[in-house]
């Protein structure tokens, strides 16, 4: 299995960030956050020079100009990235794991010499991915085979010309407003239930035709997210991905997003542990009043555990003869570790937020911010009862 004991280069990469967090991060995250207009929110400075670090490109392989980091490297800077900002650290989470799955495993040689070059010369070149759309009924239901006739709005058809002509919406998509590259899931095939017919193609963000709006979140609020509006948005024909879409989802992926929201959590519980080192009560640091104790280390048992998951699902992800064998079970460790972690970290929030007593929900105060950003990942990727329902099928064993 895994070794628990960091390489000397995975804790140089750990102590790197968390010595730029400390410098760049923290003393604007907190400042930045309320700020209404996203141009003035979004510290663009800082996001160039954490790409000036390597973090832009940190998973992609080094054949391709890349930090080649693995999956636990990978999880190990977004939780470090994610206890200054959990915005900031998605930004760039979302753009060194796209950078791996576009240029190392999904692009044609043709498209990575078209793309690629720019991509690696540009600190503000960002990638996305839009799947998420509003009011679309993807077929799934419980424990039944995928519905017919169902799948994406967003459509792509072929012109004359043999170029794509894309029409839709996509609505919480990652880095949309600041990204130079998305990859589009589009029915280009006729609908006949989930994402059979679904293919990736890549839209130059200035493509005619293509409208982004940043959306106004409660959380993440340093990080970017928005809506695509596509009219006749016209790309060649050769910007299809070849991997299909389906194959770009999966609860055997790497938990990128768990790492992010373990970061809200590492940050409120070391927050709460020094304020309560510090807080006097009754003639000693309330640490040493018994029920403050406890729920600091309910806090530390909790987030360990969601940490030991994460790091398991990671090596996993790039293990699968781990699952083939026995060593690892037939579960989607990734998924589990979805709903693990968001409920551990919104309930270690909460609790670092309520030893602060009424300073708690000062806004001058980080401990509010932590709550709002750990709500985001409650409502990400699914809802936990969905997460839930497709490891009971698995249990069940139904396999879709």
């Amino acid at each position: 299995m895994y070794s628990l004991h960091l390489t000397f280069e995975q804790q140089e990469i750990r102590r790197t960030v968390r010595d730029f967090v400390k410098r760049e991060i923290k003393p604007i995250a907190l400042q930045r956050d309320p700020i209404e207009e996203f141009d003035r929110r979004f510290p663009r400075d800082v996001v160039i020079n954490a790409s000036k670090l390597g973090l832009r490109t940190l998973a992609l392989s080094e054949k391709h100009g890349g930090g080649g980091a693995d999956a636990i490297t990978s999880c190990i800077v977004a939780e470090e990235m994610a206890v200054g900002d959990v915005g900031l650290a998605a930004t760039l989470n979302q753009t060194s794991s796209l950078a791996r799955e576009y240029f190392d495993l999904s692009m044609t040689d043709e498209q990575r010499a078209r793309f690629l070059p720019a991509f690696l010369s540009d600190d503000a070149y960002h990638l996305a991915i839009a799947t998420h759309e509003p009011d679309t009924d993807l077929g799934w239901c419980y424990h039944r085979p995928t519905i017919a006739g169902t799948g994406y709005k967003t459509t792509a058809v072929l012109d004359e010309q043999g170029n794509w002509l894309i029409n839709g919406i996509k609505n919480f998509i990652t880095n949309a407003p600041i990204a130079k590259l998305i990859s589009v899931w589009c029915q280009v095939e006729p609908k006949s239930g989930g994402l059979a017919g679904v293919r990736s193609i890549l839209v130059p963000t200035d493509t005619p035709g293509l409208t982004i709006r940043e959306h106004d979140k409660v959380g993440r609020r340093l990080g970017s997210n928005g809506e695509l509006v596509f009219d006749n948005v016209r790309v060649p024909g050769n910007n299809l991905l070849e991997k299909k879409g389906e194959n770009l989802a999966s609860g055997r992926s790497i938990p990128r997003f768990q790492a992010l929201n373990l970061g809200i959590g590492r940050a409120a519980y070391e927050d709460a542990l020094e304020f309560a080192r510090m807080r006097v009560q009754g003639g000693r640091p309330i640490i040493e009043h018994q029920s403050v104790g406890l729920q600091l280390a309910n806090m530390a048992i909790a987030l360990e555990g969601a940490r030991a998951l994460i790091w398991k699902a990671a090596w996993g992800s790039e293990h699968p003869e781990a699952y083939e064998d026995g060593s690892l079970p037939d579960l989607p460790l990734q998924t589990i570790a979805k709903v693990t972690t968001s409920e551990v970290v919104m309930r270690v929030a909460m609790q670092a937020a309520e030893m602060f007593g009424g300073m708690g929900v000062m806004r001058d105060l980080p401990m509010q911010k932590y709550v709002r950003d750990a709500f985001i990942f409650m409502h990400s990727e699914q809802t936990n009862d969905v997460a839930r329902m497709k490891v009971a099928e698995m249990l069940a064993g139904f396999r879709r």
